[in-house]
Formats: C-alpha cells, sequence, structure tokens
C-alpha cells in the first residue's frame, strides 16, 4: 500500500513505538483487502471503516498509531499463539500474521455474525504464514482442554470484564491487553498472569467503541444502554469536578429505574411519530425528571465529546503523542 513508509516515519516522529516488525508487516499487508471504502484517511492516522451493518452500525479499523500502540504493548515473539477478540475486518490480525511467523498462530473471536462472514472472506485474501482463524464465540468452550494455550489476548473494543473461559487458556506468564471500562471511557490494561493471580499494569486512558457491534445497534433510548452510558458519564464527571450528593442520588436512582425498565420495550426509527417518542417508557421517565436533569444536559454533552487524536497525520507534524487514544466510535 503505496504511502505506508511516509505514514511509518511520520508515526515514530510522533512518537509512536513502531518497530521494525511492526512497519514491515504494515508495509506488506494490503488494508484494501479488508475494506471497500476508501483507505486515505488511514494513511492521514484516522480510522478506516470495515463494515456497515444491515442495521447501519458502523465498524472500523482502529488509526495506525494505535495499531503501532497495541501491536508495540503485545510484545510479540515469532511463534506465539495470539487470540483477538474482535476482528476489525481482519486487517489486525493478518499484521499479527506477518509478525508471528510459520510457526505462529492468530484466532479471532468475533461475537457479530456479519462481521464474522466479512473476516472470514478478506483473510482468504491474505496468504497467511502461520494459522489464522476466525470463529463465533462458543467455539472458546473447552479450550482449557486444548494442548496449544494462549500467549497473549487483544481486546480490539471497550469491555467491563473478560469472561472465565477466556481468562482460564492464557498460559502462566502471557497477559491479556485492551480497554476496559464503560461506554465513553476505559483504561488500556495489561493484565499479566501469574500462576491463579492477574497483574494488572495501567497504559492511560482511551475511548473505544464497544467490541461488540451489536451493542452499537442498540436503539437510542434502550434502557440498559442509556443507564450505561450515565453511570459512565457519573463516574468520569466525578474524577474532574464536585458534584453535589443530591445531584449524584438523583442521577443514580435515574440510572435504576432505567435498568428496572424491560428489555422489549418498542423500538422507535426515523418514521416514529412526536407521539410515540413522547409515549415511550424511556422518555416518559427522562421527562419526569426534567427540573433537574435539563440544566445538566449541555455538561454532559462536554464530557460526552470526543477529539480524535491523529499523531501521524502530515496536517500534525508539530503535535507530540501524549495522553490517551480516541478511537472511531460511529
Amino acid at each position: 500500500m503505496e504511502g505506508i513508509s511516509d505514514l511509518v516515519e511520520r508515526l515514530r516522529a510522533a512518537g509512536v513505538p513502531v518497530d521494525d516488525r511492526t512497519a514491515e508487516a504494515m508495509s506488506s499487508v494490503d488494508l484494501g483487502n479488508f475494506t471497500d471504502h476508501d483507505t486515505e484517511p488511514f494513511l492521514m492516522d484516522r480510522p478506516v471503516p470495515f463494515l456497515v451493518t444491515e442495521s447501519g452500525a458502523a465498524k472500523t479499523i482502529s488509526a495506525p498509531h494505535m495499531i503501532a500502540t497495541l501491536l508495540h504493548h503485545l510484545e510479540i515473539r515469532e511463534g506465539q499463539h495470539v487470540l483477538l477478540i474482535g476482528s476489525k475486518g481482519g486487517y489486525l490480525a493478518s499484521l499479527l500474521d506477518c509478525m508471528l511467523g510459520p510457526n505462529g498462530a492468530v484466532t479471532i473471536i468475533e461475537p457479530h455474525p456479519e462481521v464474522l462472514q466479512h473476516t472470514s472472506e478478506r483473510l482468504e485474501l491474505h496468504s497467511s504464514m502461520g494459522l489464522l482463524r476466525a470463529l463465533p464465540p462458543d467455539a472458546i468452550e473447552g479450550w482449557a482442554d486444548f494442548s496449544r494455550r494462549v500467549d497473549r489476548v487483544l481486546v480490539t473494543g471497550a469491555v467491563r470484564r473478560l469472561v472465565p473461559e477466556v481468562e482460564s487458556i492464557v498460559e502462566d506468564g502471557g497477559f491479556v491487553l485492551g480497554p476496559f471500562g464503560g461506554p465513553l471511557h476505559q483504561r488500556l490494561l495489561k493484565r499479566e498472569r501469574q500462576g491463579n493471580n492477574w497483574m494488572d499494569t495501567d497504559l492511560g486512558g482511551v475511548v473505544f467503541g464497544p467490541m461488540d457491534l451489536t451493542e452499537s445497534e442498540r436503539s437510542p433510548l434502550d434502557p440498559h444502554s442509556l443507564a450505561e452510558h450515565l453511570e459512565d458519564l457519573l463516574d468520569l464527571m466525578a474524577e474532574v469536578i464536585e458534584i453535589e450528593e443530591e445531584t449524584i442520588d438523583r442521577l443514580e436512582g435515574l440510572i435504576l429505574s432505567l435498568r428496572d425498565l424491560p428489555t422489549d420495550l418498542p423500538l422507535l426509527d426515523e418514521e416514529s411519530t412526536e407521539d410515540e417518542i413522547l409515549e415511550h417508557p424511556v422518555m416518559e421517565l427522562l421527562l419526569m425528571e426534567m427540573e433537574w436533569l435539563g440544566p445538566m444536559w449541555p455538561l454532559f454533552g462536554d464530557y460526552l465529546s470526543v477529539e480524535m487524536a491523529n499523531p501521524g497525520s502530515p496536517e500534525d507534524d508539530d503535535q507530540d503523542m501524549f495522553g490517551g487514544h480516541e478511537d472511531l466510535v460511529p
């Protein structure tokens, strides 16, 4: 892919850790094999969509600086077995395949059927060096008894915790790398297994979209999704500003009320009438709380806004890389 060499040099100049093996893999794997969308933004150090589902949700390949950062922290060695949770369209797995060599293995676990199909089809365009496969989540059951366990786990989207089945197959001394937290902000954690214990290294704050794309397909008035966002927002705001105890109590009460609503509420779309929207149980609940909630919405907006970091863009030659990463949230 033309322009990768220049991109790598800009990333290095901005302080992004790009070693020779990562640079070689990025030069040898054609991004165009994994997306039909314009790849030019990738050269500007921006994420690129690889799939828009039938419901309209978009899934992206992360910006190059984030890919390089993740690969750096994975500490890849030839011949290892890497478990990738969330496919990124197959591009990231193909980079790992190049870095792991002929004795290495990459296993992708992808929960979304459309993304899994896309990934499996696109991987056929990549001449793999080692074992490279994409599987649904239920394939991981029983892995604890497999002869080949996992050296590294890379989680490519926001999760609150790992399922026990994944933790159980990581080799002693192996580790998990991923964004752990709620939907609005996470911490990039390296969780190393030492016997039966896990030792966490916090690598900084990040903002990723959900690992499971089905979460992006939920209605904006899905009560449980809204509760998760409000809970995450409350935690984030409490870290930087002082919030009155009464306001905290009210927000926590609203979160509980949203979680108490049934999950099979009517779905709203662009054709929903104003009456249908106003009579929706979630909207009714919000309107009941609007006297105190209304004045807070501008503050919520400030914390919900996300600015992209693009240290490898030619437009940001003087920008130093610091702080966390903001991944594209469609």
